[in-house]
């Protein structure tokens, strides 16, 4: 099942912005394949203001949240995977949502392949993370 994540940080972004109140994304900036301005980086995390009247080319889908901002004077383009979204909320009156720390995604075509050598002791191979039992004389 795909991640809920960036379906409730859309939709709480609508919300906000509804009730006119400025919507902040606090982001780990030290994930994988986060792109933002690393000069303003306090403790591997920001906060960016994501207010239609502060960014430009605002886009958001179930990959990652992306748009064009100011950062002290200069423009950054910022891509943040929505795994590295840990909160999105108004800074009005801090209503929203904080999210669960997600470990990066590994790409299964980088890992080095199947293990050859199968299950030792002679046991069936048997799913990972599924309990078994173990019949003890």
């Amino acid at each position: 099942m795909t991640s809920s994540r960036p379906y409730l940080i859309r939709a709480l972004y609508e919300w906000i912005v509804e009730n006119n109140c400025t919507p902040h994304l606090l982001v780990n900036a030290e994930y994988p394949q986060a792109q933002v301005p690393q000069g303003f980086v306090n403790d591997g995390q920001i906060v960016l203001n994501v207010s239609p009247s502060a960014v430009r080319h605002l886009h958001m889908d179930n990959e990652a949240v992306s748009f064009e901002g100011r950062f002290g004077g200069v423009a950054h383009t910022l891509y943040i995977p929505a795994a590295a979204v840990l909160a999105i909320y108004a800074r009005e009156n801090g209503q929203g949502m904080v999210f669960d720390l997600e470990p990066p995604v590994i790409d299964e075509d980088e890992d080095s392949g199947p293990d050859d050598e199968g299950p030792s002791g002679g046991e069936p191979p048997r799913p990972s993370g599924r309990p078994s039992l173990k019949v003890v004389k």
